[in-house]
């Protein structure tokens, strides 16, 4: 019975396309529906998503600012150390320079030190040699005195005497010592 029910119902009406009750209170729900998400819901979803884009946006900006100024601090930080190295550069090859110059003048100054010692140092023995020689000429005076007087058996106490005979003997030892050189 139940499938000659389903056979009269399916001569009255296409299976698919429903009743006129059922489509108006469908369309009626629909509308109802659709008032409500577009008058409640809709706002609100596109309030968020406004936000969202702008906190986007935002931060798209932020970023590219960001960027900016991380690119002009990298530029400082170049500049800044490339300046810093050619100050570095400069104070060695100055620092090189006052060594140099420093060297030359310790050079210069052991230099004049040494010339004033040896300078002095011949002074020194030309003096020393002059007073020796002062010295030798009194004792070898003196004993070539006592020596003549024994020889020739007079005394030559005289003063006067004493040293020209004391000076010929000894430049004839010198011309006799040139002489032999």
């Amino acid at each position: 019975m139940n499938a000659l029910l389903l056979a009269e119902a399916a001569e009255e009406q296409p299976p698919l396309i429903p009743h006129l009750d059922e489509l108006v209170i469908g369309l009626i729900a629909f509308v109802i529906v659709f008032g409500f998400l577009a008058k409640k819901l809709l706002p609100n979803i596109n309030k968020v998503l406004e936000e969202r884009r702008e906190a986007i946006e935002g931060g798209i900006e932020k970023a590219e600012s960001a960027q900016i100024e991380a690119q002009s601090v990298l530029e400082q930080y170049k500049a800044q150390l490339a300046e810093a190295r050619h100050e570095a550069a400069r104070l060695r090859q100055e620092a090189t320079e006052q060594g140099t110059a420093i060297i030359q003048e310790m050079k210069a100054e052991g230099q004049r030190q040494r010339e004033e010692i040896i300078a002095a140092g011949h002074t020194q023995i030309e003096a020393d040699r002059k007073a020796a020689s002062a010295a030798l000429r009194q004792d070898v005076g003196k004993l070539a005195t006592d020596l003549a007087a024994k020889l020739v058996g007079e005394s030559l106490e005289d003063h006067a005497r004493q040293s020209r005979t004391i000076d010929r003997f000894l430049d004839e030892l010198e011309e006799k010592a040139e002489a032999v050189r």
